[in-house]
């Protein structure tokens, strides 16, 4: 039987840093990125549910059931030990450790060097709350057209969580920031006071977590518990029916048209490897029949009338878009194990929906892209810029499927029939504004996402692990020559090892030892091509790490350019 217990997020901090809360070997490492924790910060503040901690019990000089290891409080991975008798009574997070980890990160660590900030002036009104991640402030933008104060206040979150345990005062605490920053503005006062108060009600007042501790039958063997414990993990993590509102609307949708059954499962089977689910079709039927705001409350019957009359068209521009994503080789991209944003795979098929071609030659559309097709390059563009700037996630200066979509809309809306507005549609970023660079510098590297940068980098690569992230030159010998954090977790210093690397072999070595002495000679011109690395061995050693960095950028900026053009 299962016991219940409900915690503060202050609490399950303080269990995590005691090392009262610990994570199984069998758990996997942290998966989520930014912007999952991002989300999850906003939900909290919103004040919705993100389900229950489920966990196992094991007491002080027990036996343990697994090893475990700690939570991360800088993103990369910790090490799992094992013990001959549990140190001290703690909890085995058997589900719902990508929260805890994220809770953990946010309020007192780091994710790969960068920490989090919670923007002052949030929309507290609307409950929108806006967080990021950065390596400093200066990285974070300084407005955002979509509140209605318009300026951004963006304070560290470890900071305020610190202040706010010390002090138990959240009104304390905005006096004190408003002091410091000298503000006068009475709307300004408020909104810091609002969300301060908010966020103290989120984090140490309100029992918002759910713990669920789950018994081990103590007169089974330790194997058989690990059995049942391995099970449970297994299902708990198997996924399962999601629910959401685009699934009642299915089901109106179905009620209004009977076809419409039959045309969801066979669209949805047939293009789910790029992502398409019953909610982005659906989503997606609203914007090619130009109500890309419209709300789930508001379904009609002409929704179905409209898909139903344009089914043909519908798959031929389904077909389209998959093949633009395979010539372009961004299909392994929004690959749908990857949960990608779909928004930008709207509006692609917007374009061809909306084209002047006929059903039958929307089948071949993009056959020709070989020879400079201009539409298929253009739009290749557009998608392979945005993804580099990140301006499909929250936290760039807008919110992505509101906002994003609306303004995305009414540019491509003007070119139906036309050309792809890639132009009009980079000025529509600049002018709103968001935190984009269109042209790609060694500068904007490091402002640029992560995942995109390697996944081109790397040629399409399908699958992309944190844990397979690694310095070129190591941290440990930069740090002792002085480098700052930021300087040496850059992008220019990242590379994927190889899936048959020993990670122990390659630790803490100087570069020109690793290729000269752990890489085969007749493999040397394949890895540092492979790895974009300069072929100047000089620039292999960590004592030439600026050089190294110069021209290191160099490759990747013209890499990503041929990517995009």
């Amino acid at each position: 039987m299962a016991r219940w217990e409900s915690l503060r997020i202050c609490d399950v901090i303080t269990k995590i840093n005691d090392e009262q809360m610990v994570l199984p070997v069998i758990q996997r490492r942290l998966v989520w990125n930014e912007g999952k924790m991002i989300l999850l910060f906003d939900s909290l503040l919103k004040g919705n549910s993100f389900g229950s901690i489920i966990c196992i019990d094991e007491e002080k000089q027990s036996i343990p059931l697994f090893a475990y290891r700690k939570f991360t409080s800088d993103g990369y991975p910790t090490q799992a030990i094992e013990y001959e008798h549990v140190k001290q009574s703690h909890k085995l997070i058997v589900d719902g450790q990508q929260r805890l980890q994220s809770f953990y990160i946010g309020l007192i660590g780091t994710y790969e060097g960068k920490q989090m900030y919670f923007d002052l002036y949030s929309d507290f009104a609307n409950s929108e709350y806006d967080f990021n991640f950065a390596e400093n402030i200066a990285q974070l933008p300084k407005k955002n057209a979509d509140k209605p104060i318009k300026e951004c206040l963006w304070y560290p979150v470890q900071e305020l969580f610190l202040r706010l345990k010390e002090t138990s005062d959240s009104d304390q605490v905005s006096e004190e920031i408003i002091s410091t920053l000298k503000i006068e503005d009475d709307v300004l006062k408020k909104a810091i006071d609002r969300n301060i108060n908010i966020f103290d009600k989120s984090i140490f007042r309100e029992e918002n977590i759910g713990l669920s501790s789950v018994s081990i039958n103590k007169s089974k063997s330790c194997v058989e518990n690990r059995q049942r414990i391995v099970e449970l993990f297994r299902r708990l993590n198997d996924g399962g029916t999601k629910l959401s509102s685009f699934d009642l609307v299915a089901s109106v949708l179905k009620g209004f048209d009977y076809r419409m059954e039959t045309f969801l499962d066979e669209v949805v089977e047939k293009y789910k490897d790029i992502g398409v689910s019953q909610d982005t079709l659906i989503k997606l039927l609203f914007i090619l029949n130009d109500q890309p705001q419209k709300e789930m409350a508001n379904i009609e019957a002409k929704d179905a009338k409209f898909a139903t009359d344009n089914r043909e068209r519908i798959e031929y521009t389904l077909v389209a878009l998959k093949k633009f994503l395979e010539f372009s080789k961004l299909y392994n991209y929004f690959h749908s194990e990857k949960n990608r944003s779909f928004i930008p795979l709207y509006f692609i098929a917007y374009h061809i929906f909306k084209s002047t071609k006929s059903n039958n030659e929307l089948k071949n559309m993009f056959d020709n892209f070989d020879t400079k097709d201009a539409d298929f390059n253009a739009m290749k563009k557009w998608i392979c810029i945005s993804l580099l700037n990140g301006v499909f996630s929250r936290g760039r200066g807008w919110i992505p499927y509101k906002t994003g979509i609306r303004k995305l809309h009414e540019v491509i809306q003007r070119a139906n029939g036309k050309s792809f507005p890639t132009d009009k549609i980079f000025e529509m970023y600049e002018n709103h504004p968001l935190i984009f660079k269109r042209t790609i510098t060694s500068i904007s590297l490091d402002q640029f996402d992560k995942e995109a940068v390697f996944y081109m980098l790397y040629d399409g690569m399908a699958t992309l692990r944190s844990e397979d992230i690694d310095h070129i030159h190591p941290k440990s010998l930069l740090e002792k020559l002085g480098y700052e954090p930021y300087k040496i977790n850059s992008i220019i210093n990242y590379q994927l090892l190889e899936s048959g690397v020993n990670r122990g072999e390659k630790s803490n070595k100087e570069l020109k030892i690793w290729i000269e002495n752990f890489v085969e000679q007749q493999n040397h011109n394949t890895y540092l091509d492979r790895h974009l690395i300069p072929v100047d061995s000089n620039l292999w050693m960590s004592s030439n790490y600026d050089a190294f960095k110069v021209e290191r950028a160099k490759l990747i900026v013209n890499k990503l350019e041929k990517w995009c053009n």
